[in-house]
């Protein structure tokens, strides 16, 4: 298992400077001038040697893999640079905005899961039956559906419609940060972001009891006279779950863009704005740091996923 751990982040060294140097080239490549984004509307009253003096000071006037060393020298030394869209340093703006996206993700994650092993366990036990039906049904109708789709119908239902929940934001307008408040704004998001993630999960554990169910340990099971309820739960779902895990690894990277979606649509003041903001001003620092942070998040999904499998059988091999 330690092997398995150390192989891989090894690998991800690598993964991660290519990933990085990627990022600066197609920012370069983009049509959004850097120059632009960081005047504003004052670049039409600047003249072309104060523009010109800015892109020096800004080490834009520098090719790109210069450009590259220097980011990334001092990202050795714990700098993350300034960026020039928030106009403050790196380090500031995840300070401010990750950890909310990680309370996002998080409990969007957490709910994908439960719903998905509630929802796929019994309708693999009443196979056949309304809920079956229904959920398959479900199953595959959310599968095509993009998450700010979802958030859009939310809002109109459950805010606009009922009223039931707040619209967007971290709290109320004028109403202090508070754990009440949080959780009453988080509630709808989360929602959203985990059912976004759930057809795909769901019809997975569905699958994967019924072949468990057919398994001779399980015909074992219900030979020695065993409760069904007892069988499926410690027989057939523990067998399951192996399989389950793998797909819930698989589905990381759907799972950070789908919480970029539903931060922008509900106004949740993660990491998203940032995202998109750096993207057309051609931020470099922050879009990189960004596109690391997501780029380890799945490469860490990945591995959590291949230790959670080992752990789960003892007969799965860690050393591929």
């Amino acid at each position: 298992m330690l092997w398995l751990v150390l192989r891989r982040l090894a690998m991800a060294v690598p993964v991660l400077l290519l990933v990085s140097f990627g990022v600066f080239l197609l920012a370069a490549a983009s049509p959004f001038d850097p120059i632009h984004q960081y005047y504003g509307v004052q670049i039409f009253n600047a003249s072309s040697a104060d523009v010109a003096r800015v892109r020096a000071e800004l080490g834009l006037d520098q090719p790109v893999p210069l450009r590259f060393w220097d980011w990334f020298s001092g990202l050795v030394t714990g700098d993350l640079g300034v960026s020039r869209s928030m106009r403050q340093p790196v380090a500031e703006v995840l300070a401010e905005r990750l950890p909310w996206t990680l309370l996002l993700t998080a409990s969007g994650l957490v709910f994908a899961v439960v719903l998905s092993l509630v929802a796929g366990t019994v309708a693999a036990w009443r196979q056949g039956g309304w809920f079956d039906r229904t959920i398959t049904a479900l199953g595959h109708a959310l599968e095509g559906i993009p998450p700010f789709v979802l958030a859009l119908l939310a809002i109109a239902l459950f805010s606009l419609g009922l009223g039931w929940l707040p619209v967007a934001g971290l709290t109320d307008a004028g109403s202090d940060l508070g754990a009440g408040q949080v959780i009453e704004h988080l509630l709808l998001p989360t929602a959203v972001l985990g059912v976004s993630q759930a057809p795909w999960l769901v019809l997975h554990v569905r699958q994967s009891l019924l072949a468990a169910l057919t398994e001779d340990h399980v015909a074992g099971a219900r030979a020695r006279g065993l409760r069904e309820r007892v069988v499926v739960l410690r027989h057939a779902l523990p067998t399951a779950l192996l399989p389950f895990v793998a797909v819930l690894g698989a589905r990381v990277p759907e799972l950070v863009t789908g919480a970029v979606l539903v931060e922008e649509v509900f106004s949740w003041p993660g990491v998203a704005s940032a995202v998109v903001t750096a993207a057309e001003a051609a931020d470099y620092p922050l879009l990189a740091v960004l596109t690391l942070l997501a780029t380890t998040a799945v490469l860490l999904g990945s591995l959590l996923a291949d230790v959670a499998a080992v752990l789960l059988d003892p007969r799965v091999s860690a050393d591929g």
